[in-house]
Formats: structure tokens, sequence, C-alpha cells
């Protein structure tokens, strides 16, 4: 029987008032990182609603890692009519429920120091409209299985 094995990577939370494009360019920028947009947003289906969230990939194959930058939320317009009124609601989506504060979830693939993973986090918190930026223990996520793709 195959044992089920899960994949190492090191998390990072980020509260920022940013944009995904903007955060991806700033972290570039300060990480010396070559994020890019991915061709796909990771999808969801959640009590029949579809959910979008940006994703952006930075791949180093010369220490062979991959980065994602994830969005946390995805905003839905509802529009509905009443009365002859057209009426718009917004509807939030979490990928991660539990952390619904964190605006992005920096994934760090493979098997990371964790004085490697502080020094990042030391310079996401230097960039400008940046609230904050702290590690995240995977194991104690109930929707972790949604940041496995």
């Amino acid at each position: 029987m195959d044992e089920f094995c899960e994949e190492e990577y090191s998390l990072i939370g980020i509260h920022s008032t940013l944009e995904d494009y903007k955060l991806a360019y700033l972290l570039n920028k300060n990480l010396n990182t070559r994020f890019y947009k991915a061709k796909e947003d990771l999808e969801f289906v959640r009590e029949k609603k579809k959910a979008s969230f940006s994703i952006y990939n930075y791949e180093n194959k010369e220490y062979d890692f991959d980065w994602f930058l994830i969005a946390n939320s995805y905003r839905r317009e509802n529009q509905t009519v009443s009365n002859e009124l057209l009426l718009t609601s917004e509807t939030k989506t979490y990928l991660i429920p539990e952390k619904k504060k964190v605006d992005f979830f920096l994934k760090i693939c493979g098997e990371s120091e964790y004085e490697f993973v502080m020094k990042m986090i030391n310079k996401i918190k230097e960039i400008d409209n940046v609230i904050t930026a702290y590690s995240i223990d995977k194991n104690t996520l109930k929707s972790k299985d949604f940041l496995i793709f």
C-alpha cells in the first residue's frame, strides 16, 4: 500500500492592502525574485459557487525550488432585481477560511532553513503597505489541502 507523502513547504502569511500584481512586483524588487502571473488561477467550487484565487509563480531552476504567491480571498459580485431595481452585493470567499485576516500566502516549496524563512519575512515586512508578515505552521490549518497543487 502506497504511503501518503505530504509535500514539504514553508508558509508565510502576509497582511497587505496592495493588489496582487503590485505585491508580486514589490516582492520581486525586494526579495530578488521573479514572480509571474500563473496562466490559470487556483479554482475551487464551494457551495455550488466557483471561486478563483490569483496565483503568482517563481521558479529557480538553479536551486530547484518553487515559490507561490496566493491570494486568500475572492470577491464575487451578485446582482439581483427587486422591485425593478438592480441590487448588487458582494460575496467574499476565502481559500483558508480559518485565516481570514491573511491577505496573501507565500508558499516556499521544499525544505527551507528557519533562518532563511525569517530573513524573507523580515524583508517582506520592510515593504511599504505590508502591514505584517509571519510564519504559519501548516499543521495547524484545517484547510491546508487547498494549498497542495
